[in-house]
């Protein structure tokens, strides 16, 4: 290649970068981590041994070629693993005060059916998931149980979620309007990424000098030959090792993602299809009519019943945990730390013994390292990718970075 034409392609390289900058989001506690990527690298991909021999594509090249698919119509079963060190999240779906999360014994009206506690559960171990699309109004996606089977539904405006275990179905209307749109997402199979594709847009949402991406060889994976993009940091201090995504070479759709955390050991999340199906889905597939005897709880009805009785007992649960404000962030790139001050700003403090629920309260015990610094004290709650700093003043460091990271900011910050 003649030093202009390495130039120009170089030029297009940040071009196509800069288009794809976008800001990070931050979650606490975690459940699947979105990171920033990646100023392109030219590298070429060269087949390893064994693996399918494909023609040679840069990074640049394979992004395009992502981004240019329009398949809307698969179908296929998706194994994923999770390990990000943190307790089973399930059961956890109803300490945000979530609208639709299942309540106790005590009179008080939910459905096991919600996706909130469903969808939480990905976060930690082992799950098969079946899922199908056929273009922007039908998806479904089914999570396998031992003895029964959980799915999520969005068939023309109609978002249905059903549990076998308990027998029970949640229902959302989706107009397309708008009108409903917070009820549809509480539903539909978009709140937590279930698939490969949506991983990698998770990891492709941003762009900047602080990130390397590569090709790096060659794969079959489902019985599809795959090429293999590298996206790792320049930066120290993060969590985050690599990030691989096998994309289909034919139709450019990725097939699998994992996440390799920078302390080393198994993927930190792997997710991949083991089948897949490129022609359309019956119609019949997201067919739904909920069966004999159901309990079926609508979504609207439940938004009524959050408000009239759970607000302020949900206030009380949370007090000095919610209404976080001042966020800022400090750092670029993977590297990023949110800085979120509490309700009072600097000197409010963080919650007490007893104004914790319980099961958060285990939960974030399970977590927790007392640390000590110029910022004075707090907690670290560690996982494998992000770690958030509590201080005892209520403010709050969280990013994809190490502790000593953490505690360095806070120490800065003051």
């Amino acid at each position: 290649m003649a030093p202009n034409d390495s130039a120009q392609t170089t030029e297009e390289a940040k071009d196509l970068a800069a288009g794809r900058r976008k800001a990070a989001r931050y979650i606490v506690p975690v459940a699947v981590a979105g990171v920033a990527a990646a100023t392109i690298g030219l590298v070429p991909a060269l087949a390893a041994s064994g693996d399918p021999d494909l023609p040679k594509i840069t990074a640049q090249e394979l992004i395009e070629k992502m981004a240019a698919s329009d398949t809307e119509q698969l179908s296929g079963t998706v194994k994923i693993n999770t390990d990000l060190g943190i307790p089973s999240l399930a059961g956890l779906g109803d300490l945000g005060g979530g609208s639709f999360a299942p309540k106790g014994e005590d009179g008080e009206t939910g459905s096991s059916a919600s996706p909130e506690t469903k969808l939480m559960e990905l976060a930690s171990g082992s799950h098969t998931l079946r899922v199908a699309a056929d273009g922007p109004d039908r998806q479904k996606v089914s999570i396998l149980q031992d003895t029964a089977e959980y799915s999520m539904i969005h068939n023309d405006g109609e978002v249905w979620a059903y549990d076998s275990a308990s027998n029970e179905v949640f229902h959302a209307k989706d107009d397309g309007s708008g009108k409903d749109a917070g009820k549809e997402r509480e539903a539909a199979p978009k709140d937590l990424p279930t698939t490969p594709r949506e991983l990698a847009d998770e990891a492709l949402k941003a762009a900047d000098e602080t990130t390397s991406v590569t090709v790096g060889g060659t794969a079959q994976v489902a019985g599809r030959d795959a090429y293999q993009l590298v996206i790792k940091p320049k930066q120290s201090g993060s969590t985050i090792g690599s990030i691989k995504i096998a994309v289909d070479a034919k139709n450019g759709v990725p097939l699998k993602f994992t996440l390799t955390p920078s302390s080393g050991g198994k993927a930190a999340i792997d997710a991949g299809f083991t089948k897949v199906d490129f022609s359309k889905p019956a119609a019949s597939t997201f067919d739904f009519t909920p069966p004999k005897g159901a309990k079926v709880t609508e979504a609207d009805e439940l938004e009524k019943e959050k408000g009239q009785e759970h607000g302020a007992k949900n206030h009380e649960e949370f007090k000095g945990l919610e209404d976080f404000q001042g966020l800022n962030i400090i750092g670029k790139g993977w590297t990023s730390i949110a800085k979120i001050e509490g309700p009072g700003g600097a000197g409010s403090s963080a919650p007490k013994d007893g104004e914790v629920p319980p099961e958060a309260e285990k939960f974030l015990n399970a977590l927790g390292d007392q640390v000590d610094g110029k910022f004075g004290s707090g907690t670290v709650f560690k996982t494998r990718l992000v770690n958030a700093l509590m201080t005892d003043d209520g403010t709050v460091y969280v990013g994809a970075v190490t502790k000593d990271a953490l505690v360095k900011a806070a120490n800065e910050a003051k």
